[in-house]
């Protein structure tokens, strides 16, 4: 039985593109950045070394620059869909299909690249198997609530224009699915956590002009093939302004960036205790009385 594929929700090939006008524009990074940072810090929590780390599809190499200060990290190496300049070497790579042998990196860390995959769980397998025994992942992706308020004025501005809706914003990942999605990809100790940015901007359109810069235009396979009418551009940016205005005129727009972390699995890591191996029972760790129900028997002393 043939195996199924992963629906192809975005256009490989155009958002590769959108990428390469946004760098070649000047990226509007200040969320890479931010990211990179926050990678520093979360390093410095975790006391031991990575000799050898990896940046998976970093759209810049901020998280490049900030493993290379990480006092463990001895070698980074960056993966990108195409020559990323002086500075690290560079494997050229799609995220779906990494070219490194089992077990060969310590660390990997992806800045904001991985929500644009087709089939994260299997991108997230490939992760798995690059790194070591007790080899660490940790990732940062465009969260599901991201850009909320675009998602409702263009909803309301296509249909009033054209009678109709296209998919415009992705459909970004969901912090609730995470943790189950690193388990089901094979790494130990899953955690996930939420970082919500809100930035406001002197208008709508200069909101718009920075995610064209990020390279975040859209690239869904579903979208309309037409160009966006102006009307329904105008009409949005009139919608933005009444409903997401600040009393000085600025208007907001949210970001989340979901965190992962997970470790490739060693004999050495902490287990959960198997259900019953408890040597003490809830009611005495409590200081409580423990109450039967009807028809239940007693407990062992």
């Amino acid at each position: 039985m043939a195996a199924m594929s992963s629906p192809l929700v975005f256009d490989r090939p155009l958002l590769r593109r959108r990428l390469a006008r946004a760098a070649a524009l000047g990226p509007a990074d200040f969320l890479l950045e931010r990211v990179a940072e926050d990678v520093g810090d979360r390093l410095l929590a975790v006391k031991r070394d990575f000799p050898r780390a990896l940046d998976l599809g970093s759209a810049t190499d901020a998280v490049a620059r900030v493993l290379a200060r990480h006092p463990g990290i001895e070698t980074v190496i960056r993966a990108a869909p195409r020559a990323a300049g002086p500075g690290f070497p560079t494997v050229i790579a799609d995220e779906e299909a990494l070219p490194f042998a089992q077990g060969a990196l310590d660390l990997i860390v992806s800045g904001l690249s991985l929500q644009h995959v087709n089939d994260l769980p299997g991108a997230l397998t490939q992760v798995r198997r690059a790194l070591k025994p007790d080899g660490l992942f940790l990732g940062a992706l465009i969260g599901g609530s991201s850009l909320g308020e675009l998602r409702e004025v263009f909803a309301i501005a296509e249909s009033e224009t054209t009678g109709g809706l296209s998919p415009r914003v992705a459909p970004f990942a969901d912090v609730r699915d995470m943790g189950a999605l690193l388990q089901r990809a094979g790494f130990a100790l899953p955690v996930t956590d939420v970082d919500r940015v809100v930035v406001r901007y002197a208008s709508p359109f200069t909101l718009f002009a920075d995610l064209r810069r990020m390279g975040a235009a859209n690239a869904l396979t579903e979208r309309r093939r037409v160009p966006l009418r102006r009307a329904t551009v105008l009409r949005a940016a009139e919608l933005y302004g009444e409903r997401f205005a600040d009393t000085d005129g600025k208007v907001r727009a949210t970001f989340e960036i979901v965190w992962l972390s997970g470790w490739a699995p060693h004999e050495s890591q902490q287990k959960p205790l198997r259900p019953g191996s408890a040597r003490m029972r809830l009611a005495d760790a409590l200081g409580t009385t423990e109450v039967k129900a009807a028809g239940e028997p007693p407990a062992k002393p």
